[in-house]
């Protein structure tokens, strides 16, 4: 059975760092497309906030987020990360990884509709 546990939320000051981790397990995440996605209290719908696909590695991040969020996947431990630094008050949100149930390797054609429950991130003074 596919499934997906996040960890290393928590509470940061603005201008700090976390590494959130997705591990797998029920399956092999090597050539997934793997996405991060968040949602903020009173948001209706989700961001996505990066993604690296399972072909070649190529990964995806919105401008909200680029050059401060790093993916990546370790295929050894089954567990993709999430990078987060120079955290901003608006990065505050539930974060959580999916995937397209049926192995689509590219993030462009991936339903991430199989996800976990996410973990928390709070950026506050």
């Amino acid at each position: 059975q596919l499934q997906l546990v996040e960890s290393g939320g928590g509470l940061v000051q603005p201008g700090g760092s976390l590494r959130l981790s997705c591990a797998a397990s029920g399956f092999s995440l090597d050539y997934y497309a793997i996405a991060w996605f968040r949602q903020a209290p009173g948001a209706e719908g989700r961001e996505g906030v990066s993604c690296i696909s399972g072909s070649d590695d190529n990964t995806y991040y919105p401008d909200s987020v680029k050059g401060r969020f790093t993916i990546s996947r370790d295929n050894a431990k089954n567990t993709v990360y999430l990078q987060m630094n120079s955290l901003k008050p608006e990065d505050t949100a539930n974060y959580y990884c999916a995937v397209d149930p049926s192995g689509e390797r590219l993030c462009s054609r991936a339903d991430f509709i199989s996800r976990g429950q996410g973990t928390q991130v709070t950026v506050s003074s």
